[in-house]
């Protein structure tokens, strides 16, 4: 059983709660409240014993007003088992991971920066062979977590993390703020902070020492402080700094330049849009802050109309209210009453030209539909309000809000809302421009002063450089000059605050600049929503996944070399061997296989009479071990030999004059013609499958028009449970209410934000439920998620298809057939060529097959056909049909007497597992799921299968019904559903 149990709670910190994630929690003035409790700093699911800290090094420098904190940690296994650790923290805005390490044979060895979907992959993979890798990714807003694996049994594991941040400002000093409680229980325990201007303590113990050193002053505590952190604060500079930092054989340069001010109350408009993010998410934030916060704007602003579009997996219409002299209490009992729930979709929604400015309150998690957040018009503005601190993406938000000439305003506490308020309602010296002369690619982390610093980085191109930095303070317009040159101070900064904001700068938009992102964060190390960072056992793994390791770079060009000279042959080799399995079907599709009754079983050998029973079995016993050949495994039994078949021609293969669905639970009126009196016809009957929970029987019986709000008495108690939004989707859908289906179904894009096998599950459900637009960015979000699965780009094809986009359908099954996957996917190509031209064959005018080998371009027909795949990873679920004849296709006999054939068995999860039969006898033929066992914890609670019966596959009278249900136990068996011929 695989040890890899990764955390599942979306939004909860499950490991350093209240360590690394207090860290993200912005300044408030006056007392430090002490931490809460701290949980285990290690959540590993499974564990007999909890893991422990056994010792935490921390090392912290001030650089003006920036941060650099690198944590060092020891975890203890007193199991008798490996183990995998995850770590999930947030951070705060302003804050970065800067990098981290692992240790290998007892060094520190340090990540290094990879493509996010190649870094998932690799870490799977080599997780696999029980090797040491770890990974670091950033899930969603500034929610962050490191996989590491294994946990040695009995042993001890040492990781390393670094952030950087920028400080806040509390009056003429910068303020910083370390939470320690995560490492009170740690055996040892050891702090050194350096600073170049001597820092002020805040509630330390006896234990503290604050030395004069090199440069400056250091700070060393032995023990966690009593009250679970430390405060300090350090000396504001008033005039501009300067540092500069070479790195990749280039000059960065970072300017801090003050702005002093007074700060003056800005207009506000007499139209105002109200964008409130009403997703399940939603329930998170603080909205009684919230509240208080629109308060004080609507109080400001006195008489004013505000539109209110509440954004969920849908948009809402606009609704209009009137405040009056600050009386807004119309709107605010219209907020109280919102109903949280479902996916977050950014568009759907059109700008007025009337409205002024737009306040948009909510977390920046849009997850659902294909829709970017509308443009708005060159004179409307945008303030983005957040408090939901480190659940949110703060990144984005802020984006978003500066490209429209408003800001992000963020807080956590009620003590916050004095600073919030003045950020939405006030305006003080803003930057207007910058010249440079002697550098370029110069960007401000913002156009405002932060905490009264303004910070300017950019790539020197001569030694000195000149800044003429334009400023707008109230009515007056002025110039800064800042001059950077050999004097500044060398720092390890500039370079990444410049990467991080030129980064933050494009995510506002983040779909359309995935490429400049996902560069921009390879190249500097930042890890982004393209870019994470690992850490890999030996140079061969480096080599072998083609990721530059941190040193013995020689030895990886060499060996990357001689590897490049063997990709082409490998390639050639994999499409030949495609080729092969494809031809394999070709020759078993044009055999005429026998329609009468199966034969008893052969006499013993020596009753046997004449040759051509013995011929005819022995050529019946070459073709079984040759499709067992092409599929890799031993061949079974091979059938009694059949009597000699009369000739069958090729169109008989889909002379099924009609097709008729019955039972279906998710089709209500598929029944059609049945020809007329005496013409064949195929039926499919889908087995009703309803779950039989409690709140699935109350569901069921409760009137139409009672169920969505049974749903929401429901909810708290099945929120993490993804059956549940399938089950309530399922009722709602049978009872005609097919928007609020959607809307409790996309709640599967809130659960877990980069789960690919929930999400899988998703975009299945959409394409059921007739939605492939919204299907669509999922299976794209899937495949970003996890290219090394060719599952990813069949899925996505298939919803190309269902979309009427056929030629990126033929690609993205092409793509199945041409990359070299894993030995886990056996056989996956010829299930995805025979769909690519069944597509094709559909759609002639609309398809071009030109760069598909010709070996694999030919359409093949079938009478029935039934696909079987599932949503866990190290699962094994097996698609059995039995015939009228009795005979049962399955991975053990996977040729049957009339022809029926059974793909390769996947045991090691996901499928498909395809069923074909040309030209099906007359009779009935039963359709059934085994889960046979699975090595690992599942996501669902039970494994999702989809099954797709077709009749007249790859003809003009194809006909497709899909149904999803799960089964929960190993050995359990379900009926799905029959075909009948007649």
């Amino acid at each position: 059983m695989t040890s890899r149990l990764p955390a599942t709670l979306a939004g909860l910190l499950l490991a350093l709660p209240t360590g690394l994630a207090a860290l993200g929690q912005p300044h408030v003035r006056g007392d430090v409240t002490a931490p809460p409790p701290a949980p285990p700093l290690l959540l590993v699911r499974g564990a007999e014993t909890p893991i422990r800290l056994e010792s935490a090094q921390i090392d912290a420098e001030l650089s003006g007003g920036l941060a650099h904190t690198a944590i060092e940690l020891v975890f203890r296994n007193p199991n008798r088992r490996a183990l995998e650790g995850e770590l999930q923290f947030p951070l705060r805005e302003g804050q970065q991971i800067d990098g981290f390490a692992l240790d290998i044979d007892g060094k520190l060895r340090p990540a290094v920066p990879v493509p996010k979907d190649k870094g998932r992959a690799v870490f799977e993979q080599i997780e696999r062979r029980g090797v040491d890798p770890a990974l670091l990714e950033r899930t969603a807003g500034n929610q962050f977590k490191l996989r590491i694996y294994p946990i040695p049994a009995q042993g001890t594991r040492r990781v390393r993390l670094e952030l950087r941040e920028a400080l806040r400002r509390d009056g003429g000093r910068w303020r910083f703020e370390l939470p320690l409680a995560f490492a009170a229980d740690a055996g040892r325990f050891d702090l050194q902070l350096r600073s170049a201007e001597q820092p002020q303590a805040e509630g330390l113990s006896g234990d503290a020492r604050i030395d004069k050193a090199k440069g400056g002053y250091r700070l060393s505590l032995t023990r966690a402080p009593a009250g679970g952190a430390l405060a300090l604060s350090v000396p504001a500079a008033a005039k501009p700094r300067t540092y500069v930092q070479d790195y990749a054989g280039e000059r960065y340069f970072l300017a801090e330049v003050p702005l002093p001010g007074v700060s003056a109350p800005r207009p506000l408009p007499a139209a105002v849009g109200l964008l409130w993010d009403s997703s399940a998410s939603g329930r998170k934030r603080d909205h009684a802050s919230e509240l208080a916060l629109l308060d004080r704007y609507f109080r400001r602003a006195g008489n004013v109309v505000v539109s209110l579009i509440r954004l969920r997996d849908r948009a809402e219409a606009p609704r209009a209210f009137r405040v009056a002299n600050g009386d807004w209490s119309a709107l605010r009992r219209e907020l109280d009453s919102t109903v949280y729930d479902g996916a977050s979709a950014a568009g759907g929604w059109a700008p007025r030209a009337d409205i002024g400015e737009y306040l948009l309150v909510g977390d920046g998690l849009f997850n659902f539909g294909a829709e970017g957040f509308p443009k708005l018009g060159a004179q409307q503005r945008l303030y983005a309000l957040n408090s939901a601190g480190a659940n949110a993406d703060a990144v984005r938000l802020s984006a978003l809000a500066q490209g429209a000439g408003g800001r992000l305003v963020s807080w956590q506490r009620a003590g916050e809302l004095d600073r919030a308020a003045a950020e939405l309602l006030e305006q003080g010296p803003s930057l207007t421009g910058i010249d440079a002369l002697g550098a370029d690619q110069v960007i401000a982390a913002a156009p405002f002063a932060q905490d009264g610093m303004l910070r300017i980085a950019g790539r020197l191109r001569d030694g000195r450089a000149e800044l003429s930095v334009h400023l707008r303070d109230g009515d007056i317009v002025r110039t800064e000059r800042v001059v950077v040159d050999a004097e500044s101070a060398p720092s390890a900064f500039p370079a990444r605050l410049w990467a991080n904001w030129s980064i933050a700068a494009l995510e506002a938009e983040p779909e359309l600049n995935r490429a400049a992102i996902a560069r921009l964060g390879q190249r500097f190390g930042v890890v982004t929503g393209e870019t994470s960072l690992i850490v890999l056992d030996s140079l061969a793994d480096y080599v072998r996944y083609d990721i530059a390791p941190p040193d013995g770079q020689d030895e990886f060009l060499r060996l990357k070399a001689v590897q490049a000279g063997e990709r082409d042959s490998t390639r050639k080799a994999s499409l030949d061997r495609v080729a092969g399995l494809y031809a394999r079907r070709i020759e078993w599709w044009q055999r005429d296989w026998p329609k009468s009754a199966l034969p008893p079983p052969p006499k013993p050998a020596g009753a046997i009479a004449g040759n051509e029973l013995a011929r005819r079995r022995a050529q019946s016993e070459r073709y079984a071990s040759d499709v067992a050949d092409a599929a890799g495994v031993a061949p079974v039994a091979a059938m009694a030999p059949p009597p000699a078949p009369a000739p069958v021609a090729e169109a008989q293969a889909l002379a099924l004059e009609s097709i008729v669905v019955t039972g279906s639970r998710m089709d209500k009126s598929e029944a059609e013609s049945d020809g007329g009196a005496g013409a064949r016809r195929a039926t499919i009957a889908l087995q009703p499958w309803q779950p039989d929970s409690p709140y699935a029987r109350r569901l069921r019986a409760a009137p139409a028009e009672q169920v969505y709000r049974l749903y929401l008495d429901e909810r708290d108690s099945h929120a993490a449970s993804t059956a549940f939004y399938l089950d309530v989707a399922d009722v709602l859908e049978e009872k005609g209410q097919h928007a609020l289906a959607l809307r409790v179904l996309s709640n599967l894009a809130e659960l877990d934000l980069e789960n690919r096998h929930i999400l899988r599950v998703l975009g299945y459900r959409l394409l059921q439920a007739n939605e492939p637009a919204l299907a669509l960015p999922v299976f794209e979000r899937v495949l970003a998620l996890a290219e090394e699965e060719p599952q990813s780009f069949r899925d996505l094809g298939l919803a190309y298809a269902a979309a009427g986009q056929y030629q990126r359908a033929v690609d993205h099954l092409y793509e199945v057939a041409q990359r070299d996957w894993d030995a886990r996917f056996p056989g996956i190509e010829e299930i995805a060529l025979a769909e690519l031209n069944a597509i094709a064959a559909a759609h002639p005018g609309q398809t071009d097959l030109s760069r598909v080998d010709p070996r694999l371009r030919r359409n093949l027909p079938l009478g029935l056909r039934a696909v079987l795949s599932w949503d866990s990873d190290n699962s094994d679920m097996d698609l059995w049909v039995t015939d009228p004849n009795g005979e049962k296709c399955y991975y053990g006999h996977k040729l049957t007497y009339q022809g029926g054939r059974i793909t390769d068995d996947f045991t090691g999860g996901y499928g498909p597992e395809e069923f074909s039969l040309r030209t099906p006898k007359p009779g009935k033929y039963k359709v059934e799921a085994n889960f046979f066992g699975d090595r690992q914890q599942l996501v669902t609670g039970a494994t999702t299968l989809q099954l797709w019966l077709s009749t007249g596959f790859g003809g003009a009278g194809q006909v497709d019904r899909k149904v999803t249900l799960r089964l929960k136990n190993a050995r359990e068996t379900v009926l799905v559903g029959e075909f009948e011929v007649k």
